[in-house]
C-alpha cells in the first residue's frame, strides 16, 4: 500500500489540534524536523502527536549520527514505539542544517556507515563492545574507575519483549549513500527530485546493492522525497516551486554532482551550490536563498511536481510506478495562506487519486 507522508519544516512547539487535523486529512505519516537551532525537538513534538492520534506514523526527518549519541537516539526512537503504539520510524541522515548550525559539515560516509549499522544493532536490542562504539566525548574511560563489575557494552537494557523493532529510514541522494543504505536500512528514502531519468538511476542502485549483498528486494521499502506544488493556476504554482525547489536540490550537488544530469540540470545545480543561502534555510518560502542567478523553469519543472492535480496526479503516479512504495511530500504546509481552498487541492484530490491509481508493490 503506497505510503504518504507530510514532511517537516521549522517548528517552534507541538499542537494537539494541529496532530488530529494533519491524521483526519488521510497522510500516513509525519516528519519532524531535528535541526535544534532551527526547529523544536523532533522527540518531545512526536510524542504530543503520540498522545493526540492513533495511526498516523511519526519520524525524525531526518536525525544525524553527531549532535546526539547514537545510544541517546535509538533509545529516543524506541521510548516513542512504545509511547505511539509502533508508530515510530528512525529517519537519519549525514547532517545538514544541524551541523551547519554547529559549524561543521555532514560526517563522513565512514562514519555515517558504520552508525546506521550500530544503530540497527541497538534497535533490534543487540550489545555494541565499548572498543567497537567509539568515544562519547572528551569523558575518561569506565576502565579508570574502581568498581566490582563494569558494563562493557552499549545496549538498551530497557526494552521490552515485544516491542516492534523502529524501522530505520536512510535519506539518500549519492551512490555511495544509497549502497552502504540499501542492504542494511529497512527503508531508503531518496532525495534525488521528481525526475523519473534520476529516479532510476536511484532505484538502480539501491537494487544493485542488495543483490551484491546476496538480498532480494523483498523486506526493503523505497520512498522518495518530493517537491509538490499543486495549484489550478500553473503560473501561480510555478512561483512558489522556485523557491521551494532549492533546498532539495542542493543535496545533489552540496558536495559534489551526483546522479545523471544533462548540461542544463548541471548548471541550474552548479547555481544551487555556489549560491545557496544557509541563513535562511529553515525558512522554506525564502525569496531570498539563491545569491545571483535563479534557477531555470524547465529544470524546476523536471526536479518538482508542480501544477494541476491532474499534472500533480501524472507525475507521482508515474514515479511511484518505478517501485516507490512511499511519497514524502514537501508541499502541504508551506503554501502560501492566501492560497485559501486551492492549498488544500493536493489532500482533497491528488492524495485519493493516487491511492486508488497506484497498485500494491509485488
Amino acid at each position: 500500500m503506497l505510503e504518504i507522508w507530510r514532511a517537516g519544516g521549522s517548528n517552534t512547539g507541538a499542537d494537539l489540534a494541529e496532530a488530529r487535523a494533519i491524521e483526519q486529512e488521510g497522510w500516513d505519516g509525519q516528519m519532524f524536523m531535528d535541526s535544534q537551532c532551527l526547529s523544536a525537538d523532533p522527540y518531545v513534538q512526536m510524542a504530543v502527536w503520540a498522545t493526540a492520534t492513533e495511526r498516523i506514523k511519526l519520524s525524525t526527518g531526518v536525525t544525524n549520527p553527531l549532535t546526539r549519541n547514537l545510544a541517546v537516539t535509538a533509545g529516543a526512537a524506541a521510548t516513542l514505539q512504545a509511547v505511539s503504539g509502533g508508530r515510530a520510524v528512525l529517519g537519519i541522515g549525514r547532517g545538514d542544517s544541524a551541523l551547519a548550525y554547529l559549524g561543521h559539515a555532514p560526517v563522513s560516509l565512514a562514519r555515517f556507515e558504520e552508525a546506521i549499522k550500530h544503530l540497527q544493532i541497538l534497535l533490534s536490542g543487540g550489545e555494541i563492545p565499548f572498543e567497537e562504539f567509539g568515544s562519547a566525548g572528551e569523558a575518561a574511560s569506565i576502565h579508570s574507575l574502581s568498581l566490582g563489575a563494569k558494563p562493557t557494552g552499549v545496549r538498551l537494557k530497557w526494552l521490552t519483549e515485544g516491542l516492534a523493532k523502529v524501522p530505520l529510514d536512510v535519506a539518500a541522494t549519492g551512490p555511495k549513500v544509497i549502497a552502504m543504505a540499501a542492504p542494511v536500512a529497512e527503508r531508503v528514502t531518496f532525495s534525488v527530485g521528481a525526475d523519473p531519468e534520476r529516479m532510476r538511476w536511484a532505484l538502480a542502485a539501491a537494487r544493485q546493492s542488495r543483490t551484491s549483498a546476496g538480498l532480494s528486494e523483498q523486506g526493503a521499502s523505497w520512498g522518495a522525497q518530493v517537491v509538490v506544488v499543486c495549484h489550478p493556476d500553473e503560473d501561480v504554482a510555478m512561483e512558489v516551486a522556485m523557491h521551494m525547489a532549492p533546498p532539495l536540490a542542493r543535496f545533489q550537488t552540496m558536495q559534489g554532482q551526483v546522479g545523471p544530469a544533462d548540461a542544463a540540470t548541471a548548471d541550474n545545480l552548479a547555481r544551487i551550490r555556489q549560491g545557496y543561502d544557509m541563513t535562511e534555510h529553515g525558512n522554506i518560502a525564502s525569496k531570498e536563498r539563491l545569491v545571483g542567478s535563479a534557477l531555470s523553469p524547465d529544470f524546476v519543472r523536471r526536479f518538482a511536481v508542480v501544477g494541476t492535480p491532474e499534472r500533480c496526479h501524472q507525475r507521482l503516479t508515474e514515479l511511484v510506478g518505478l517501485g516507490l512504495e512511499r511519497l514524502v511530500v514537501v508541499g502541504p504546509g508551506f503554501y502560501p495562506a492566501d492560497w485559501g481552498e486551492a492549498g488544500r487541492l493536493f489532500v482533497r484530490e491528488v492524495m485519493p487519486a493516487l491511492r486508488r491509481d497506484c497498485p500494491e508493490k509485488q
